[in-house]
């Protein structure tokens, strides 16, 4: 935990707090240390600690702790040194499994580095040890279809079909997000027929996709054709869902249907975040209603929820559009954050 809060230096605290009672670490702990120091970008203490490891007879770094070193050399972009910790695992005598396979084939994907991508594929496939699964399977066509490389993304499914690999609810999101952002409605269409055809219901995610699509697009009747047939579904709308729509309605000048969402959302017990708050100030800013954007604003704090750059940024544009630079000045001054231009 205090590794994924970006708080490396007090699991090392944490750590010697263990050893100074008495309590002897085990490979486990060594390797959440290792993923703390990781996961913050410190990678040269996160492979001192790897080699402090090797020294102790029953604490020798596995599969797992070479794994969370990939994972955090992806998240970072830190590409080049993938290839060093894949050579030390050779070297240690530790085995690719379809778990490293999976995770190298998923980072390079959505880093667009399809080559690399295809070649861990062709490997782990003519390994002969293990046999692509789901997860390969909705990585690679996600790689494919989020750049709208559509004839890739088909080739891949079918090809996949043919080992005998059955798509789950992930790879229809998969393609119905590929096929909506690329403008391809008529495919997106099909793919939810299908879905119905073999029983798979549409979930929030899948609603909230296709209404993204639309909104996005501005087909503001066949959004909202959507979000009531996903209502009669009886699947119950989130933040995600709201915050899709009030974009849609802001983009296209209809505030008499933000209004209208508010008064839903204020009506149910949905946990309100940032995001949707972000989108109904920047609804209100945009039409220059500066004083329903400045409720909202205290409203959103109200809640609990706490504004972030985009708030600011949000507020700080729309106050200096009209002139209020007083407002724009105090909000600089307690945010510590200035709108560039």
């Amino acid at each position: 935990m205090l590794g994924k809060c970006k708080q490396p230096n007090q699991a090392t605290l944490l750590f010697e707090l263990m050893l100074s009672d008495g309590l002897s670490p085990t490979v486990d702990i060594y390797t959440a240390l290792v993923g703390a120091y990781a996961s913050s970008g410190h990678f040269n203490k996160a492979f001192s600690i790897v080699n402090d490891m090797k020294s102790i007879e029953d604490c020798k770094p596995d599969g797992f702790t070479y794994s969370i070193l990939i994972k955090s050399c992806i998240k970072l972009q830190c590409f080049d040194m993938i290839e060093l910790i894949l050579n030390e695992m050779l070297q240690s005598g530790i085995e690719f499994s379809a778990v490293t396979y999976n995770i190298l084939i998923d980072g390079y994907g959505k880093a667009k580095r399809f080559e690399q991508m295809e070649k861990l594929l062709t490997e782990m496939t003519r390994s002969g040890k293990f046999i692509p699964d789901i997860f390969t399977f909705n990585s690679v066509i996600g790689a494919y279809g989020g750049c709208g490389m559509i004839k890739e993304m088909e080739k891949r499914f079918d090809d996949f079909k043919e080992i005998g690999l059955e798509p789950d609810i992930m790879t229809y999101n998969i393609l119905i997000k590929s096929y909506g952002k690329s403008g391809n409605y008529k495919k997106m269409g099909s793919v939810m027929e299908f879905m119905n055809k073999r029983f798979f219901s549409p979930t929030v995610v899948t609603y909230n996709i296709i209404i993204e699509i639309y909104g996005k697009a501005g087909n503001i009747e066949k959004m909202d054709e959507v979000f009531l047939r996903m209502k009669h579904q009886g699947l119950k709308p989130n933040s995600i869902t709201y915050s899709s729509l009030v974009s849609a309605y802001s983009k296209a000048g209809i505030l008499g249907k933000v209004d209208s969402i508010i008064r839903q959302v204020q009506n149910t017990d949905l946990v309100l975040d940032t995001t949707f708050f972000n989108c109904i100030i920047n609804a209100y800013g945009n039409a220059g209603d500066i004083e329903r954007m400045m409720e909202l604003f205290s409203a959103m704090e109200g809640n609990g929820c706490k504004p972030d750059n985009i708030t600011f940024a949000t507020i700080i544009h729309a106050c200096r559009a009209h002139g209020m630079m007083d407002t724009v000045k105090n909000l600089e001054s307690t945010s510590g954050w200035k709108l560039i231009g």
